[in-house]
C-alpha cells in the first residue's frame, strides 16, 4: 500500500521567504524542515533532474537550463524532450516495485516525452503566420480541453516576460488540485517567486509580497492533500541572492578575437561554428566552449582576469562538482556573489539582433532576466507592446520590441552554490518519520520513494 506524495517545487523557497510563507511552513510544524544542498550549476533544469534521478549534471546530463549542441553546432536553450535527461525517473523506479504507480506531472520541466500517466505543461500555439498564442501540452490529450473549459486558457504571458505574475502559479495550483486525486505521485511547479526575486532583489518589499501572495494561493491545494492524506514535499532548486554586476564574458571574448559573428540585414548573430571560444551564459554559471584543446589554456587565463569571476573550471574542477559530462563546456565559469553573466556578444546595440528586445527563450544563446522588464529606459515599452497586442487580437503579425538592453535593473539571481543559509533551498516534509538534519539534491529521489512506501532498491 502507497502513500500518495505531492512533491512541490516552489522555486526560490529559501527560509527568507518562508518568513512571509505561513501556511507553506506549517507542513513543516507536523513533520520537518532541512536544509538542502543544491548542485553547480543551481539553475531549474539541472536541478529538477538531480531531484528525480538521484544523480548530479555527470549522471544526467541536464548541464544547465541548456548548452552547445555540438553535433548540432546550435546552442539551445529549455529544449523539452525528457529523452535530453539520462538516467532513471523517480517513478519508473517505483514501478519497477509497484505495478500500476500513477504519477503527474504539472509544469516540471522536460516534460514531452515524459513516461509521467498525466503530463501539463506549457507549450504556446506557434500559428503558420508567425504568431504565437498562450496554451499548454496536456497528455492525455482530451484532459486539454476539460482544463481549459476549468480554468482557463493557459496564462503563457504571465509565466515569464515582463507580464509575469501570480496569474500563473493559480493555473498551476488549480490544475494540481484538479489532478490531485487518484495519483500516487503528483509534481507541481509553481514559478511565482522567481519574477520578483530576480526583479528586485530577495530582500525587497516586492519579493515579500510575491512570497504572500503565493502562500495565498497555495493554501487551498495544501489544504486538500491534508484533507485527502497525502505527504506534501516542498523544495526549491536554488535560492535567489542579491546582484549587482552583471559581466559580459562574451563580449570580453570578442574583444579578444576568440568569438565570432554574422551578420544579416544589418543584425549580428553568434557564429558558434567558428567561434574559437564562446559562452553559454546561464545566471551565474557558464559554460565554455573552446574549439581547439591548445586554446583552452589562454582562454582560461584571459577568462580568470575577468571581474565578476570567481572561478574558472577546468575538467578537473568541474569533475569534483559533478558536472564533468560530455555536454559541458571545456570550461565553466562561476560568478562572484554579487555577480551573473550576461550572454550579450553584440559590441553596439544598433547591432543586436531583434530577438535581443524581445522575449524569446529559445532563440537567445544563453539566459535574459531582462526580459523579466519592459524596457524602463523607454516610457512608452508599455505603450508599444498595447499596440502590438492590438495587432494579435486582429490576427495581424507582432513583434514586442520591448525588452532592455541594459542589465543593471535586473536584482536577484542564482547558479552558484549559496553563502547564507538564509539564501539557500530548503525542504519542507509533512511526514515526521523521514526526518533528517539536512539533504543532498541527490537525496531527493529516495526521500520520495521513501514517502511513497515504496523501498528504496539497494542501487538507487
Amino acid at each position: 500500500m502507497t502513500t500518495p506524495v505531492l512533491l512541490l517545487d516552489v522555486v526560490g523557497l529559501t527560509p527568507r521567504a518562508l518568513e512571509d510563507m505561513p501556511r507553506l511552513s506549517r507542513v513543516a510544524d507536523t513533520g520537518f524542515a532541512a536544509p538542502l544542498g543544491t548542485v553547480l550549476p543551481a539553475v531549474t533544469c539541472s536541478v529538477q533532474s538531480t531531484f528525480l534521478t538521484g544523480l548530479p549534471p555527470s549522471g544526467h546530463g541536464a548541464v544547465g537550463n541548456g548548452w552547445y549542441f555540438r553535433e548540432l553546432g546550435e546552442v539551445f536553450l529549455w529544449r523539452q524532450h525528457n529523452r535530453l535527461v539520462q538516467g532513471e525517473k523517480v517513478w519508473e523506479t517505483a514501478r519497477r516495485h509497484v505495478p500500476g504507480f500513477r504519477a503527474v506531472n504539472v509544469c516540471w520541466w522536460y516534460a514531452m516525452g515524459m513516461s509521467t500517466d498525466v503530463t501539463v505543461t506549457p507549450r504556446p500555439i506557434y500559428h503558420a503566420d508567425g504568431r504565437k498564442s498562450p496554451d499548454c501540452y496536456v497528455r492525455p490529450a482530451e484532459l486539454h480541453d476539460e482544463l481549459v473549459a476549468e480554468l482557463g486558457e493557459f496564462p503563457l504571458f504571465t509565466y515569464w516576460g515582463p507580464t509575469a505574475a501570480l496569474d500563473s502559479s493559480e493555473w498551476i495550483i488549480g490544475a494540481t488540485r484538479r489532478l490531485l486525486p487518484g495519483a500516487d505521485l503528483t509534481l507541481a511547479y509553481v514559478p511565482h517567486l522567481d519574477y520578483d526575486l530576480q526583479r528586485f532583489g530577495p530582500r525587497s518589499p516586492e519579493a515579500r509580497r510575491a512570497a504572500r501572495e503565493l502562500d495565498a494561493a497555495l493554501a487551498p491545494l495544501l489544504d486538500d492533500a491534508e484533507r485527502q492524506g497525502v505527504t506534501v514535499v516542498a523544495l526549491s532548486e536554488y535560492g535567489i541572492t542579491d546582484v549587482s554586476r552583471p559581466v559580459d564574458v562574451n563580449r570580453v571574448l570578442r574583444r579578444e578575437g576568440l568569438l565570432e559573428v554574422y551578420t544579416q540585414a544589418g543584425m549580428e548573430y553568434l557564429d558558434p561554428w567558428v567561434s574559437r571560444a564562446f559562452a553559454v551564459a546561464d545566471h551565474q554559471v557558464a559554460h565554455v566552449y573552446v574549439r581547439d584543446a591548445d586554446d583552452v589554456p589562454l582562454v582560461q587565463r584571459l577568462l580568470a582576469g575577468v571581474p565578476g569571476v570567481a572561478e574558472v573550471l577546468d575538467a578537473d574542477g568541474q569533475r569534483e562538482h559533478g558536472l564533468d559530462h560530455e555536454r559541458s563546456g571545456e570550461l565553466v565559469l562561476v560568478a562572484e556573489a554579487d555577480a551573473w553573466f550576461t550572454y550579450y556578444y553584440w559590441l553596439d546595440d544598433d547591432r543586436a539582433p531583434d530577438f535581443a528586445r524581445g522575449v524569446e527563450i529559445h532563440r537567445k544563446p544563453g539566459y535574459d532576466p531582462a526580459e523579466l522588464f519592459f524596457d524602463p529606459a523607454d516610457p512608452t515599452a508599455k505603450a508599444k507592446a498595447g499596440l502590438q497586442l492590438v495587432r494579435k487580437k486582429v490576427g495581424l503579425r507582432y513583434s514586442m520590441q520591448t525588452v532592455p538592453l541594459d542589465p543593471r535593473w535586473v536584482r536577484g539571481s542564482h547558479g552558484r552554490l549559496p553563502d547564507d543559509p538564509q539564501d539557500a533551498p530548503v525542504l519542507l516534509c509533512s511526514d515526521p518519520s523521514l526526518a533528517r538534519g539536512a539533504l543532498a539534491a541527490t537525496e531527493v529521489r529516495d526521500l520520495v520513494l521513501a514517502a511513497c512506501g515504496v523501498p528504496v532498491p539497494a542501487e538507487v
